[in-house]
């Protein structure tokens, strides 16, 4: 059974950096992009990152492009985002997320098939 659990998340003081996991207990991550989510309360999930299948491509949300860096060991079944310079904004429950086999990163969340539980970011000023 597919399964997916974030991890890493906790509270942290504003210039502080985090690395998020998201690893998959099922079967191999080889061929599907994965991206990651956040939802800050009262708003809307929002992508933020994405990366194919085999690392050779990534994708950013524009406010987050050269603080943010989505990374993979497939081996380990493992994505990562690895948050720099970190700022109250980024406050957050941040989700991976998987796309069906073979297809392309996309931002929106309903492009994605099987979601984590979710892990808290909390950046203090």
């Amino acid at each position: 059974q597919l399964q997916f659990v974030e991890s890493g998340g906790g509270l942290v003081q504003a210039g502080g950096s985090l690395r998020l996991s998201c690893a998959d207990s099922g079967f191999t991550l080889d061929y599907y992009s994965i991206g990651w989510f956040r939802q800050a309360p009262g708003k809307e999930r929002e992508g933020v990152s994405c990366i194919s299948s085999r690392g050779d491509s990534t994708n950013y949300l524009e406010s987050v492009k050269g603080r943010f860096t989505i990374s993979r060991d497939n081996a380990k079944k493992t994505v990562y985002l690895q948050i720099n310079s970190l700022v109250p904004e980024v406050t957050a429950v941040y989700y991976c997320a998987r796309r069906r086999a073979g297809r392309q990163c996309v931002s929106f969340p309903g492009g994605y098939e099987y979601w984590g539980q979710g892990t808290q970011v909390t950046v203090s000023s």
